[in-house]
C-alpha cells in the first residue's frame, strides 16, 4: 500500500489521499488504512483500493472510504470502481451509496 514508508525523503510532503475502513461481514469496523502519498493520487492509488476492496469481499465483508480528495475521488469515478463513501459536503458529512454485492458474470470473464 502507498502508506509513507522509509523510503521517501525526508523532505517529501505526503498528502492524505484517503482513509480506508474495512468492514466485516456484520458491518463492524475491522481495520482502517491512511492512504497517502506525494502529489496527486495515481493509477496506483486506485490499484490500492481495489486490492482492499478484493481482500474485505473474500471475507464477506467491505470497505468505506472517508476523507477523499477530489483528484481519487475522480479516478475512482474513471475506473468505475463501485465503493462505498463518506465525504465533507458543505461542512457536513454525508454518505453516498452502498454499492455492494455481486457483479454479474460474463462468458469469456476469469473466475476471481
Amino acid at each position: 500500500m502507498r502508506s509513507g514508508g522509509t523510503g521517501r525523503p525526508l523532505n517529501m510532503e505526503v498528502t492524505l489521499w484517503c482513509r480506508v475502513h474495512v468492514m466485516g461481514p456484520d458491518r463492524a469496523a475491522l481495520a482502517s488504512h491512511r492512504l497517502e502519498g506525494a502529489g496527486l493520487p495515481d493509477l496506483g492509488a486506485v490499484d490500492d483500493v481495489a486490492r482492499l476492496a478484493l481482500l474485505a469481499g473474500r471475507i464477506g465483508g467491505s470497505i468505506i472510504l472517508s476523507d477523499v480528495t477530489p483528484a481519487l475521488r475522480s479516478l475512482l469515478d474513471l475506473s468505475g470502481l463501485r465503493i462505498e463513501t463518506e465525504w465533507e459536503a458543505e461542512g457536513r458529512e454525508e454518505t453516498l451509496g452502498v454499492h455492494g454485492g455481486q457483479e454479474k458474470l460474463h462468458p469469456g470473464d476469469l473466475p476471481s
